[in-house]
């Protein structure tokens, strides 16, 4: 009985979490936010390396933060510590333009309306209005296993956020900005930027919270043999 509640607890969380792009102001206790760390903690990694540093905002600090990066931002271009994909081809472009055209949808960007969506996009460095930012980063030496392993931290962020009623949105367009996280936050530069994770409680009345993106099939990704 014990595994069966186990599974539909997991199985809640998992179809309940998705992107938040609206949160109130409020800020979390930092008990909660300990509480997610502890058990973001128990990721996966390779050789238990644990690879991940993570530095959070609060209070006026994320205030600070918001600020400086979006004045920043119009003064520089991309420069990510980890290069961002080369292409999206196929299914994968497929779904990106789906999430696209659902979250415009939501909050009434007409298609082919270039400025209306550029102002969406620059919610990203808004962090949409969220309470906290973490900013995620790895040991530069250990290159794309580092980076997978930080993947794993940060799923098991948000998984427990999620559980414990705390939304929350992975952001690599944040990473375009690398330098400038790196000298805002003091981050070595032998550390690479994985990803910002904005979160904080949910703005259930924001039409971008609005929608839920699709699962593929099994049929799509799996391939038995045997």
């Amino acid at each position: 009985m014990t595994a069966t509640a186990d599974v539909t607890a997991l199985e809640h969380v998992l179809r309940e979490r998705h992107s938040c792009r609206g949160f109130l102001p409020d800020p979390l206790d930092d008990a909660v936010i300990e509480r997610i760390l502890g058990m973001a903690q128990r990721a996966p990694s390779w050789c238990n390396a644990q690879p991940w540093r993570v530095t959070i905002t609060r209070g006026a600090a994320t205030e600070q933060f918001r600020t400086a990066l979006r004045a920043h931002m119009h003064d520089t271009g991309s420069a990510p510590d980890i290069a961002f994909p080369a292409a999206y081809r196929g299914i994968y472009q497929e779904r990106r333009r789906t999430c696209g055209y659902q979250l415009y949808d939501a909050v009434g960007v007409a298609h082919g309306d270039r400025e209306a969506s550029a102002r969406q996009a620059r919610e990203n460095f808004r962090l949409f209005g969220a309470p906290h930012v973490a900013i995620v980063s790895s040991d530069a030496a250990l290159g794309a296993y580092g980076a997978v392993d930080c993947g794993a931290f940060v799923t098991c962020f948000m998984l427990a956020a999620q559980a414990l009623g705390v939304a929350s949105i992975a952001q690599a367009a944040l990473t375009a900005f690398s330098p400038f996280l790196h000298g805002h936050f003091g981050i070595p530069e032998d550390r690479s930027i994985v990803c910002g994770i904005s979160f904080g409680y949910e703005d259930t009345a924001h039409p971008a919270n609005r929608f839920r993106t699709s699962r593929a099939p099994l049929e799509e990704v799996l391939a038995w043999q045997g």
